[in-house]
């Protein structure tokens, strides 16, 4: 395993995008959104990201020189033109002039179109956070999960995110994706050549499997049996229809290099508490939650794992397999040495 500081492992991250002709300003937010997912304990949405970005961008999937802009907009709505580039840099612009108008109407939601792959939800959220307001976020995404007893996939896992911000302690930080289990799961299965539960994805005819290379060949289920097919459902008509993206279903796999631009959507909703109970009724309110179930030992607060597992990482540094640090130094144009 190669070891870095978050700092070594963040400026490679940028070095790597600059030399594939990103911007600064796009290397930047790019490379501090995979290093987060790698301090968070979520390799799957890290480094090893980098990689599928550069062959998406040699096959024309990404254009990596995009300049996001506002395209559209009325008072507490706003629309943020990704322009087929890396998702980071639009959702920063939407992030922050959505704290802005926020602040001046009490609300705001923010869409983002023709996007790409937007990592992990609570690293957007986490400025909302620091702003003192709620925030949720959505992303579609390619298509892997059938609508409810349906037999091709039509919905992407698209990612949930909330964030509820505290008057002190670290934020309650929501963060999932609609499948019953993520892919990873599978494709280690798979690798090792073992069974699968039935109810964590169907084969290309529409079947129950528990051959986890059937499964990759077919779809994933969404948690929640029907409960969750309805929230990917939902999750898809709040970034597409508002937003004029395109469905998952439209959206070639962000696994392969060749495809089509997957022109996805994004949706950012924020309150500020000020405006509705107040900010002292509502972070009491909070803390009254909070006590009440951390009345029960076992509960964990959404968010804890992640905040123990960001707090070592920043103190002990960050490992990657020597397979990946090699190639991120070879696009780099780095030697190992």
């Amino acid at each position: 395993m190669a070891q870095f500081t978050v700092t070594e492992l963040t400026e490679l991250a940028e070095r790597v995008l600059r030399r594939a002709g990103a911007s600064d300003a796009a290397a930047g937010t790019t490379a501090r959104a995979l290093v987060y997912a790698e301090l968070c304990g979520l390799p799957s949405h890290g480094m090893a990201r980098l990689p599928m970005y550069l062959e998406h961008a040699r096959h024309q999937r990404v254009d990596l020189k995009a300049e996001p802009r506002l395209a559209a907009g009325r008072d507490a709505a706003l629309l943020v033109d990704a322009a087929d580039g890396l998702a980071y840099p639009a959702c920063r612009l939407a992030i922050d002039t959505a704290i802005e108008r926020a602040r001046r109407h009490g609300t705001a939601v923010a869409g983002i179109t023709r996007s790409h792959h937007f990592g992990m939800a609570a690293y957007h959220l986490e400025a909302v956070a620091e702003a003192g307001m709620v925030g949720l976020a959505f992303s579609n995404s390619p298509a892997a999960i059938p609508a409810w007893q349906g037999r091709r996939a039509l919905f992407g896992t698209n990612p949930i995110g909330a964030v509820f911000p505290r008057a002190s302690g670290r934020p309650l930080l929501i963060d999932m994706s609609l499948s019953e289990v993520a892919r990873g799961k599978i494709m280690i299965a798979a690798k090792e050549g073992k069974p699968i539960p039935p109810n964590w994805a169907l084969d290309v005819d529409g079947q129950p499997t528990t051959d986890a290379k059937a499964a990759l060949a077919g779809m994933m289920l969404p948690f929640g049996g029907v409960k969750g097919a309805m929230l990917a459902l939902m999750v898809e008509l709040l970034c597409v229809a508002l937003t004029g993206s395109q469905f998952g279903f439209e959206a070639d796999s962000f696994f392969e290099g060749a495809g089509n631009r997957p022109c996805l959507g994004q949706l950012f909703w924020l309150v500020d508490p000020g405006a509705l109970a107040g900010n002292a009724a509502y972070a009491q309110r909070v803390e009254d939650l909070i006590a009440a179930m951390q009345l029960d030992d076992a509960v964990r607060l959404p968010g804890a794992r992640r905040d123990k597992l960001r707090a070592d990482a920043q103190q002990q540094g960050i490992t990657l397999p020597e397979g990946l640090a090699g190639q991120l130094r070879d696009l780099a144009g780095e030697s190992a040495a």
